[in-house]
């Protein structure tokens, strides 16, 4: 199998949908290069992936709307680039899939807590759902935790849902002295792991064969940048995918051996292979619809470890 055929056996087998895809392709490529991007630089990037113009302009649209992409007009040309309010998420968010997954645990646990009712229902709902989508899970009725918090990110969380300052926020550990069940019990009761471990594993088996295929063709016969920009995106995307449902449990609670730290050098090893020629397309996307495009920022080299 060469690079071509893997990408035609998976867009054939696994199509991305259009929103989730052009999600990936700003979140890896666009803001990178500043955050913003002429519809036809963005027609462009996506028709490889078999998205026509009609059905890109109906997604960005979409997205427009639900508040992660803001529209400029410039005579008969449109731009998009990603709401100021989208941005923080953004950048935590793709922060996080470039990070190796190697948070250790110091045995103590972050809980949120509503313990006197101060959030009105609106805000119960906000913060369950980000809570959520950080990796908390729920352990008891009105409150929320996690083994490896972040703390700068629960502050940014809660100071944009506008409820910073009414929550609890506590960190606590087993009492040594007192006969209870060990806190590493409630991994078990509050996340499906073995969910998680099993998408990584369908995300090995899907790679594994693209790395075998780069490495084959790497003497005789690369990958042109327009396929790298593909497999590069595809690899990013499917890897978010997997990422979005992982509560970034730390090492010690996790089985071994972890699959999420196999996913992880498979992803760096495709992505070192792949970004250079990809970056060459994406330049050359942008730039024919704005030759002043700027380069990729210099913190995107600090993907992965470092880009080298």
């Amino acid at each position: 199998m060469n690079c071509n055929d893997w990408i035609t056996g998976f867009l054939a087998t696994d199509p991305p949908r259009s929103k989730s895809l052009v999600v990936t392709i700003f979140g890896d490529a666009i803001v990178p290069h500043g955050g913003m991007v002429w519809l036809g630089s963005l027609i462009e990037l996506l028709a490889p992936f078999g998205v026509n113009d009609r059905l890109l302009r109906t997604t960005v649209f979409r997205l427009a709307q639900e508040g992660w992409l803001g529209a400029q007009r410039d005579g008969r040309r449109a731009s998009y680039a990603i709401t100021p309010e989208a941005m923080a998420r953004f950048v935590h968010a793709y922060r996080r899939i470039y990070a190796p997954p190697n948070v250790h645990w110091d045995g103590s646990w972050t809980l949120v807590l509503n313990g006197d009712g101060m959030l009105n229902a609106a805000e119960r709902a906000a913060v369950r759902k980000e809570l959520l989508w950080e990796g908390y899970s729920v352990i008891a009725p009105g409150i929320m935790g996690h083994p490896a918090a972040d703390g700068a990110a629960l502050d940014e969380l809660l100071q944009r849902l506008g409820v910073a300052g009414k929550l609890f926020v506590v960190q606590g550990k087993s009492m040594r002295q007192v006969s209870a069940r060990p806190l590493s019990d409630l991994v078990a009761e509050g996340w499906d792991v073995a969910a998680v471990a099993d998408g990584y594993s369908k995300f090995l088996a899907q790679f594994t064969p693209l790395l075998t295929a780069l490495r084959a063709a790497a003497a005789e016969t690369p990958p042109t940048p327009e396929q790298a920009f593909v497999m590069r995106t595809l690899l990013i995307h499917a890897y978010r995918r997997v990422q979005l449902h992982d509560p970034q449990l730390p090492v010690e609670l996790l089985p071994t051996p972890w699959p999420g730290a196999l996913a992880y050098e498979l992803a760096r090893d495709i992505y070192l292979r792949v970004y250079a020629a990809a970056e060459q397309h994406i330049d050359a996307a942008l730039r024919r619809e704005d030759a002043a495009a700027a380069s990729a920022e210099a913190a995107f080299f600090d993907r992965f470890g470092g880009l080298s």
